[in-house]
């Protein structure tokens, strides 16, 4: 099965816009209204395809071609008339006929053309019937030469207005005409100097520019293009002054005021009325020239109603009223109005509007069965109102045969009850006194089976939301009934969505996925059935959906447009981009991606707007974006100094482009080229709309100046240096300025200063006037000048006093201003005295409070930075004189400005401290005040100093300990705290000990050799008991770490679940044997063998030791802490005992001598020499692991 594939194509604007919508509807049903087609393989009569327009005007150079061509069944014969007479082409050799074709080739070539000038009409018959072409009048084109004529030079007077004629010779058709001068250039036409529509040049008033003998008027023939020349002529303006000393011949439009203004008047159309008739359907042209001085302007009005505003254009200066289109609705009165300001003029122009024929309803081809009645109208309408004649087969009705089946009515015949034999063709005569119209329409009698002339298996293919036409053209006689259905069972009536057109063609206005699918037009009359099936595809649209966004790039970057399309997956979409509505420039710069457009490196010329389309055979959407290219702008140009004085200069500049960004800012820059030639220095910035700037100067320096732009993208290059301007010298305008006074030894005082520039210095000889003298005592200044230096030494003054001071700029044209007073102190010296009534406050045994009495500020000499105390820990109490630390530094504070009083922290409890403090200032330190001794109370002790077990036996232990490094008092005895820990957060009993000072050991009897304790040992003094040390041990130290959980050894359900374990194990060690010995592996001891269990390793036989115990925690609670639940010791890993760990390690304390830290012991790995047992596990290391 064959299928055709019709695309409904549905552009961008279809898509939007519903209005378009209706206009692409009406193209597609157009045939509806079109004459009906017959099949070409059925009997019909002649109908004109093709002729000549009615009026034919043709080249005398070419061969007139007179086109007829014309269908029917059987072909049909063609003859013609020429003036009302039958015209015999075969007896013409210089016409010929086409063959099969009515179409006439007359070859006039040496001939004259005239002869075949006339009135030609077309005749096309055949059994059937006669149709007839219009009449076409054929005339040849005409380019007459001008007549010769006389033309005297015209002399007018300045101020007048002004005809010249051209008067061109008739032509067919008729000329273009235009002025020139003797050198082929058009003569400039404005408000003043136009050109009417019938080629006349119009002067509203004449300037002496309009002297000139070369006014030249051409026709251009278009025909023959051919241009034809009138004689020159020749104008000559006067002046006033010239005429009253000339005697002059053919002077023209002299009047009594020739030069001065007057008001408007029309020089054409000449009156107040005039009327202009046009034909419907034509261009409507109204002119109206008026003269005047000044030059009056021309404005259009229509009275009682307004302008058609998408008809209308003005020519010629608003000199032309142009409408296309004419219709009855643009009659009536319109009025131009030439105005100027001494006053108007108006002019009334009544348009009549007048119709040739034209068509309401032509006459259209009828089919018919026999015994069927049909109707042929012929409705025009025209002014005056036509005169209507119908002829039959080309002859009028009147003298056709009489046939009683025929009834005319005016412009309506009726035919009844035809039958086979009465085909004709029927023409239609419509005229009045401005033309005719002829239309031929043929009946044709048949009987006829349905036929379907639509491809069958057409797939129509549309967009979702679109319009879809799926065509069932038929042809019948009786016309058939046309009946749809969809997917072969449902039956389409005319109701939404559907709608069913007389030609059968089924409309879904608004397509939707669900309408897919396929399609059947059954075609039925009296004679017969005819179907046929068509596909309806309908399809997702075509989308952006990321439009090209507005993009500002720099020159030499690149620009990235991003274009993102959705499309249905079964159209194969193309993606296009244009520039400017134009096709990319051919340049590899340019990358066009999947969904994008790069440009890289881009440039100037690459501004622009860049549309992205992707089109689909159905559909097409399109989206654009605009690329400005911007870049820095160039320098600006042309600097001028204007306005120049001694102190300012006015600075003007021509901008640079600004390559497409707007200039935000101007900088101004100076070079000193006396003081600091090539420094350029930022002066001054103006907004970057302003092109000046008023600059205000110092004296003695060269000035040269320099701008840069500022946009967006940055600052352009600077433009060229102005000339250099100098401004002369003067006194200084400012002193020096960061002025100081500070002593740098006792007895003098260094002023200093931040020296003037060379542009600062105004002229010539700068130096400094430096003034001096102590304040608050009656003297006078003391000065001294200086030149080339930034300070100044006044020595032998008292020490640590204030001065003030000034210090004065001058130079060979003056003194600076008065200069500031500004104040200073002279050296400091070391303090004279010390603090005194140095008292300590102890607050307790670790911070003490040190109070102390100011000193006198003239005991200071200098700036006060404050006191400084110095303490240091002479001995504890407990120790005696020789034992004193004579090496211990002393601690030292400071506390800033004026203060009396300050604390001490950081103190050790029970000790003696000396203590004295110096006066501070910027010179140094004073002498020290009196040592003053205080002690610090009592306090806790530190931990003692180390705690060992020693003796262990099988139920007992000895513990020895230290006294505390730091006793903090007197120590008043010991507390020893111990308990069993476990791997259960439940922990045995806390037994407390006391002993004395002198006591450091004990032996503790009853102990369980299978249990570990942890034991915590404190010193006491009178403040209480200090921070402890511990240590975990075992009765046994020298054997095994005991496992840390509650003994449940000696427990008899335990020994009974053991022996039961033992028995079991063995049972099974025996069946396994049993069975080892036949040759057999059971499985359980395939597994083991394939993925043995870390937890259950056999025990060295040589040692019989446990695992270690490894406790991760720094710091043991009271109540103890957790080992794996289920006991297990791994063999493995250490082969450690707890004596390993009773005689120290790497453990540390805490503060309060809780012990921190890890147990770390020996680990070594198990080595195993030869080859490994097959024998099965021992039940003993079968047990063990279990424990």
């Amino acid at each position: 099965m064959d299928f055709t594939v019709v695309h409904l194509i549905v552009g961008e604007n279809t898509m939007r816009s519903s209005g378009s919508g209706a206009v692409l509807l009406m193209i597609l049903l157009s045939h509806m209204t079109s004459a009906l087609e017959v099949p070409l393989d059925l009997p019909q009569p002649p109908t004109i395809t093709l002729q000549s327009p009615k009026d034919y005007i043709f080249d005398p150079r070419e061969n007139i071609v007179i086109h007829c061509e014309a269908k029917g069944k059987p072909h049909p014969n063609f003859s013609w008339t020429r003036n009302g007479s039958h015209f015999d082409v075969e007896q013409d050799s210089k016409v010929l006929m086409k063959p099969s074709s009515g179409t006439l080739v007359i070859d006039i070539s040496g001939e004259k053309a005239e002869a075949y000038e006339g009135t030609y009409q077309c005749t096309a018959h055949n059994d059937h019937g006669t149709a007839i072409s219009n009449n076409i009048v054929i005339r040849q084109s005409r380019s007459p030469l001008w007549s010769k004529e006389r033309l005297e030079a015209i002399t007018v007077q300045t101020g007048v207005s002004l005809v010249l004629q051209c008067r061109p010779p008739a032509g067919l058709p008729p000329p273009v005409i235009f002025w020139m001068d003797n050198i082929f250039q058009r003569l400039p036409l404005d408000n003043r100097v136009s050109q009417a529509l019938n080629g006349d040049l119009y002067f509203s008033n004449v300037l002496p520019e309009d002297n000139r003998n070369d006014y030249i008027c051409y026709a251009r023939f278009p025909y023959t293009q051919t241009i034809q020349q009138k004689q020159p002529i020749s104008v000559t303006v006067l002046e006033m002054d010239t005429m009253n000393d000339t005697s002059l011949y053919n002077v023209t439009n002299f009047s009594d005021n020739p030069t001065g203004e007057r008001r408007p008047g029309f020089m054409t159309p000449l009156g107040a009325s005039s009327t202009k008739m046009v034909l419907r359907g034509e261009t409507l042209e109204l002119e109206c020239i008026a003269e005047g001085l000044p030059t009056p302007e021309m404005s259009w009005q229509k009275d009682g109603g307004e302008l058609p505003t998408s008809r209308v254009s003005f020519l010629n200066y608003k000199k032309t009223l142009k409408i296309l289109d004419v219709s009855e609705a643009d009659a009536g009165d319109y009025t131009c109005t030439a105005t100027n300001r001494l006053g108007t003029a108006h002019h009334n122009i009544k348009v009549n509007v007048k119709a040739a024929p034209f068509w309401i309803s032509a006459p259209r081809n009828l089919i018919l069965a026999p015994n069927e009645t049909g109707i042929l109208t012929c409705r025009v309408n025209g002014d005056p109102k036509p005169d209507i004649n119908w002829f039959v087969n080309g002859v009028p009705i009147e003298n056709a045969p009489e046939d009683h089946t025929r009834k005319v009515d005016a412009d309506t015949v009726i035919l009844s009850r035809v039958q086979s034999g009465s085909s004709a063709v029927y023409q239609c005569n419509a005229s009045n006194e401005f033309g005719y119209l002829i239309a031929n329409a043929f009946v044709s009698v048949l009987a006829e089976p349905p036929r379907v002339l639509t491809p069958p298996n057409q797939v129509y293919q549309v967009i979702t939301n679109s319009l879809a036409l799926l065509h069932c053209a038929t042809f019948g006689s009786p016309i058939p009934t046309i009946t749809w259905f969809k997917d072969s069972q449902i039956s389409i009536k005319s109701e939404d969505p559907y709608v069913i057109h007389e030609n059968g063609t089924l409309e879904i206005n608004v397509a939707q996925s669900q309408n897919s699918g396929k399609y059947t037009c059954i075609a039925t009359n009296n004679l017969g059935v005819k179907e046929n099936h068509v596909f309806l595809e309908v399809k997702e649209p075509t989308r952006i959906l990321k439009q090209p966004e507005y993009k500002v790039v720099q020159r030499g970057t690149s620009a990235v447009f991003e274009c993102k399309v959705k499309h249905d997956p079964s159209l194969i979409p193309t993606m296009t981009w244009l520039k400017n509505s134009g096709e990319l420039p051919d340049d590899e710069r340019f990358e066009v991606d999947a969904d994008s457009l790069t440009i890289k490196d881009v440039t100037d010329e690459d501004a622009g707007t860049y549309t992205c389309i992707m089109n689909t055979t159905l559909d097409r959407d399109s989206a654009r974006a605009t690329l400005t290219v911007v870049e820095k702008p160039d320098p600006p140009t042309d600097l001028e100094l204007t306005d120049q004085t001694e102190r300012s200069v006015q600075l003007t500049w021509i901008p640079g482009d600004e390559h497409n960004s707007p200039t935000q800012k101007f900088l101004i820059q100076y070079e000193d080229l006396l003081h600091e030639p090539g420094i350029w220095v930022n002066m001054t910035e103006v907004a970057g709309t302003r092109t000046t700037a008023q600059l205000d100067l110092s004296p003695y320096v060269y000035y040269s100046f320099r701008v840069l732009a500022k946009n967006q993208v940055g600052y352009s290059q600077p433009s060229q240096p102005s000339r250099q301007y100098r401004t002369n010298p003067a006194a200084p305008d400012e002193n020096p300025s960061d002025v100081h006074g500070e002593g740098t030894e006792p007895g003098n005082l260094v002023i200093s200063w931040k020296s003037l520039t060379g542009f600062q210095s105004n002229g010539p000889g700068l130096e400094y006037k430096v003034l001096w003298r102590q304040s608050d005592v009656d003297q006078d200044w003391s000065s001294k000048t200086v030149a080339n230096s930034s300070h100044f030494v006044v020595s032998g003054v008292p020490v640590y006093v204030p001065y003030e001071i000034k210090v004065q700029a001058l130079n060979d044209y003056g003194n600076g201003p008065e200069a500031e007073v500004v104040v200073g102190y002279s050296g400091e010296d070391m303090p004279l005295s010390a603090a005194d009534g140095v008292l300590v406050m102890v607050h307790n045994s670790t911070v003490a409070q040190v109070h102390w009495e100011p000193v006198s500020s003239h005991s200071v000499r200098g700036k006060l930075k404050g006191y400084k105390v110095y303490y240091r820990r002479e001995r504890g109490l407990h120790e005696t004189e020789e034992e004193v630390d004579q090496e211990a530094q002393h601690q030292v504070l400071t506390f800033s400005g004026n203060q009396t009083e300050g604390r001490l922290p950081g103190l050790q409890p029970y000790s003696l401290y000396i203590i004295f403090i110096r006066v501070l200032n910027s010179k140094g330190e004073g002498p020290q005040s009196q040592e003053k001794q205080f002690e610090t109370p009592e306090g806790v002790p530190g931990p003692p100093s180390f705690l060992n077990v020693v003796n262990p036996s099988l139920d007992s232990l000895t513990l020895e300990w230290g006294p505390p490094v730091n006793k903090n008092g007197r120590l008043t005895g010991y507390t020893l705290k111990y308990q069993p820990v476990s791997n259960t957060t439940e922990v045995g009993p806390v037994k407390v000990m006391d002993f004395l000072v002198n006591e450091t050991t004990v032996t503790l009897d009853n102990l369980n050799s299978s249990v570990l304790y942890k034991f915590y040992l404190s010193a006491k003094t009178i403040k209480g008991a200090g921070a402890n040390v511990t240590k975990e041990a075992s009765a046994v130290m020298g054997t095994t770490v005991p496992s840390r959980h509650v003994d449940i050894a000696t427990q008899g359900w335990f020994i009974g679940l053991m022996c039961a374990i033992a028995l079991l194990i063995l049972v099974l060690l025996i069946v396994c044997f049993i069975k080892r010995n036949k040759g057999g592996k059971y499985p359980v001891k395939e597994k083991e063998e394939a993925h043995q269990d870390p937890e259950i390793q056999p025990m060295k036989e040589d040692d019989g030791t446990f695992g270690e115990y490894s406790d991760t925690e720094d710091h043991k609670p009271l109540k103890g802490s957790r080992t794996p639940s289920n006991g297990t010791v791994r063999r493995d890993e250490s082969d450690d005992s707890l004596v390993d760990y009773g005689e120290g390690g790497d453990g540390q304390f805490n503060e309060d001598g809780s012990f921190i830290g890890q147990y770390s012991g020996k680990k070594e790995k198990d080595t195993h020499e030869g080859n490994e047992s097959s024998e099965a596990p021992s039940p003993v290391n079968a047990m063990n692991s279990f424990v």
